[in-house]
Parts: structure tokens; C-alpha cells; sequence
């Protein structure tokens, strides 16, 4: 069946000039509107149940608390629900825990006395009773995403973290690395604790071992981890590669290296998650571990659209989307590797 974005992939238009063909094609002008119109016929496009059924809802509302405003991962995220929701007739409430188990308990008492339809929920890393309950007593079908919780029943939306890490210290490991730091999140939230795994198994897979002062927790925070490779590339066994695993952390390495006067790939090599929108605009370009931000977005959104309309029943299920390794310049032989090799020519 056709979709909305197959339609506005026809038209080359974004899918809130379909919705507004669709819903209110007074605002939008007759060249696009002819366009959207032949699209929808072409494809034999039509609204499907659970989108007619949406719109009959009470408050036309939902709500979507993210750790991080200011991570770029989360404000692409939010605008793909945005968008989705909007298709579908619902506004959303974005609100901002800043990974504070505290201000996600506020924002999700706010969000009931809004009378919200549904909530999409990427959850701080810190179990929570109050949040058990708080979420039970919304009454309204929640999505995870990002980061899936134990034993609730809700339906997620996840990355394959220990994939994406694994990818990520493998390609380092190619390259020549053996001294491979990560500068990670804390283990109480299961992307970091997967991520840990992903590249514990790589550098075993390789014959390698953790090495723990190779590891360090900067809470998925910009200036935590450009303290902490200050520390990591300061010692005097430093490493000769750096895998971060988000893309806040990427940026406080780079600060790092810029503040030491380090050429990056040639006297430390970087690798991380988080595919940032500027990677190929800097020297040199990032190589990274690209999240399909966007699907996840859609597709949690969808998912709950599934669940308020009534068309999706039964226990939740969790949906793992895989990452793609983007390789690009900031991941090379180290100099060492190089220097023995010249020495034997």
C-alpha cells in the first residue's frame, strides 16, 4: 500500500504539503496542489484506519520527553514525530528531562493534566518507581524509543547498540589499533551498557583485552568527555584511537585534540556514534556510526498511532533498527603502524 511519503516522494514535496493537500488545500498553492493530487492517484493513495480514527480522539494531543534537547540525535528525532504526527492530526508536547529522572517525573504529571492521547518516551537511565507508576496512571498507549525498559510492556523502538559498537572497534581494530579508548554513557542506561558490550566483544573477537582505564563514563555529556580524553590523551600509554559513543562526546573530543594540538587521523584517530550533520564539513571528515533517526522517529510514532487507534493490540514488542558505518577520513593506520612499515622498506 502507498504511503504519505511515497506520495511525497512523487511530488517531490514534503509530506506536510500531502497533509495539507489533503486536509487544508487552501493553503497551498494550486502548482503544488496539482502535483500532490496526481501523486495520490497515481499511487492509488489513501488515508489508511487508524489515521481516520485518530482524528477522532479527544485532545488531539501528544507528549515526547527526550533526554537531550540540545543532542542533535534528539532534535531530529523530535522532528520526524513532529512531522508524522502531523499527517496523522495530532500536535505534539516536546518536553526535556536533561537525563534528570526528576524533571521526566514533572514533565509526565504535566502531560497527564494535558490530557494527552499518547506518549512517546525516550526514558532517563535511572530505575524509577515513581515513573512505573506515573506512566501507568496516564491510561494511554507509550511508545519507548531509544531506549527500552524492562518488564512494562510497552512497545520500543531501539538501535542494535552492540552492533553499531561492535562495528565501530572493529574498523579501528583494521586499521592498525590496538589502544582503542571509549568514552561512553553511564552503564545504568542499556544503550551505553550495550555499546560497552559491542566493544568488549570486538576487541576479543580480535584478541585484544579491556583495558578499564581505557574506558570512560562522560555521561553522554560534551564537556565530561572532553575532560576526559584531556586525561586519556595526557597519559603516557595514551591511545592511538578514540571511540565515542555519541555525538556530543565526539564534539568534546575534538575540542581535546584541537586544545593538545593534535592532527587527526595521524597522531590520534577518532570513531564514533551518531552520524552528526556537519561530519563531512570539517578536517577531517568524520568517520561514523549512522543511526536511521528518522525511521526510529516514524516508526515509534506509527507504532502509537497503532495503539490509540485500536488497531494494534496485545503485549509490546521492540523494534531494532540497524546502524550503518559511514567511513570517512578521521580513522586511519596509527603512526606507529606506519613507521614500522617504512622502517622494513
Amino acid at each position: 500500500m502507498a504511503t504519505i511519503r511515497d506520495v511525497a516522494q512523487l511530488a517531490s514535496v514534503s509530506m506536510a504539503t500531502v497533509s495539507n493537500v489533503l486536509n487544508n488545500p487552501a493553503r497551498v498553492s494550486p502548482e503544488l496542489l496539482a502535483r500532490v493530487r496526481a501523486a495520490v492517484d497515481k499511487l492509488g493513495y489513501a488515508p489508511d484506519a487508524a489515521a481516520r480514527s485518530l482524528r477522532k480522539r479527544s485532545s488531539g494531543l501528544l507528549g515526547l520527553i527526550v533526554g537531550d534537547i540540545t543532542n542533535p540525535f534528539f532534535s531530529e528525532l523530535f522532528e520526524a514525530i513532529e512531522l508524522a504526527a502531523a499527517v496523522r492530526g495530532f500536535s505534539v508536547i516536546l518536553c526535556n528531562s536533561n537525563e534528570i529522572t526528576e524533571r521526566e517525573e514533572t514533565h509526565l504529571r504535566m502531560l497527564r493534566s494535558q490530557r494527552i492521547d499518547g506518549l512517546i518516551l525516550a526514558p532517563t537511565g535511572t530505575a524509577s518507581m515513581n515513573r512505573a507508576a506515573l506512566l501507568a496512571a496516564l491510561e494511554i498507549p507509550v511508545v519507548l524509543v531509544d531506549r527500552a525498559m524492562e518488564g512494562l510492556g510497552y512497545d520500543a523502538v531501539v538501535l542494535n547498540n552492540h552492533r553499531a559498537a561492535y562495528e565501530a572497534t572493529s574498523y579501528a581494530i583494521g586499521c592498525g589499533h590496538r589502544r582503542i579508548a571509549l568514552i561512553n554513557g553511564p552503564k545504568t542506561v542499556r544503550t551505553a551498557a550495550d555499546r560497552l558490550q559491542g566493544y568488549r566483544e570486538a576487541l576479543l573477537a580480535a584478541g585484544l583485552a579491556l583495558e578499564p582505564t581505557l574506558v570512560r563514563d562522560a555521561g553522554f555529556r560534551e564537556q565530561s568527555a572532553y575532560e576526559a580524553a584531556l586525561q586519556l590523551l595526557r597519559s603516557d600509554q595514551r591511545p592511538t584511537a578514540i571511540f565515542t559513543a555519541n555525538n556530543l562526546m565526539t564534539i568534546g573530543v575534538l575540542r581535546a585534540t584541537a586544545e593538545l594540538s593534535l592532527n587527526c587521523p595521524d597522531d590520534i584517530s577518532i570513531i564514533g556514534i551518531d552520524d552528526l550533520p556537519w561530519a563531512e564539513a570539517v578536517a577531517p571528515r568524520l568517520t561514523m556510526v549512522a543511526q536511521p533517526v528518522r525511521s526510529m522517529g516514524e516508526t515509534a510514532l506509527d507504532l502509537l498511532a497503532q495503539r490509540i487507534a485500536g488497531t494494534r493490540l496485545g503485549p509490546g514488542t521492540t523494534t531494532v533498527m540497524e546502524p550503518r558505518l559511514m567511513v570517512r577520513k578521521s580513522c586511519a593506520a596509527p603512526a606507529s603502524t606506519l613507521n614500522a612499515e617504512d622502517a622494513d622498506v
